[in-house]
């Protein structure tokens, strides 16, 4: 399913996701109230950001750490916005996460509606917890990355109450997922998924991954 999405809604070119193609214009059935946008506004085959993020969070849950990143990328809303030309197609905030994008001439690549969107939320959880791979239960601390492979690793600095965790994952293999060692404070961890009792004690923490 993932493999079509990413053939038939993933465009690169115009740096859009759609929620589904073609749009619903052409037939007597009545899909509901999407149809009443034109096609390819809004979620009548437009992009829906908060569809386009749950893909990425699908991506990395089948460890498709490359697609997941680069998805996460195009949905951005500052690479909406690196250029003069690029800001006047896009005509919203670059800094604020769009619900949605428009799919069709002559609005290709124009923002929809900004701040009222969940999207924001879904776009930090799908970065945070999916590609990051932290994630935070009660006490408990859980982290199963899912990044591009040419990823050289990357830092958190998570704080728990009183307590502060600095969390390097190194990814000296070039892989998407999966952990070869971690320690918390140089004693080693051996649970899968890693999992790591959280403490309010003041302290600060390191927890050392290498992915593998």
């Amino acid at each position: 399913a993932m493999a079509a999405v990413d053939r038939e809604l993933i465009r690169p070119e115009d740096g859009l996701a759609l929620l589904f193609a073609p749009p619903f214009d052409k037939t007597t059935l009545d899909p509901g109230y999407i149809k009443g946008y034109p096609p390819g506004i809004r979620e009548n085959g437009g992009q829906y950001t908060h569809a386009a993020l749950w893909s990425v969070m699908a991506f990395a849950a089948l460890g498709q750490g490359g697609h997941a990143g680069a998805l996460f990328s195009l949905l951005n809303p500052i690479n909406h916005a690196r250029t003069r030309t690029e800001v006047h197609r896009y005509k919203v905030e670059p800094y604020v996460v769009a619900a949605d994008i428009y799919a069709t001439a002559p609005h290709v690549g124009r923002g929809g509606w900004t701040w009222y969107t969940g999207s924001a939320a879904w776009m930090q959880r799908a970065g945070v917890e999916s590609i990051l791979g932290l994630r935070v239960h009660g006490e408990v601390l859980e982290l199963s990355p899912c990044i591009p492979p040419e990823w050289p690793g990357f830092e958190i600095f998570f704080r728990h109450g009183t307590a502060r965790y600095e969390i390097r994952v190194e990814n000296p293999d070039d892989v998407a997922h999966g952990i070869a060692s971690a320690d918390v404070d140089g004693e080693a961890v051996t649970t899968r998924p890693l999992r790591v009792p959280l403490k309010n004690d003041g302290a600060t923490h390191r927890l050392c991954v290498r992915l593998g």
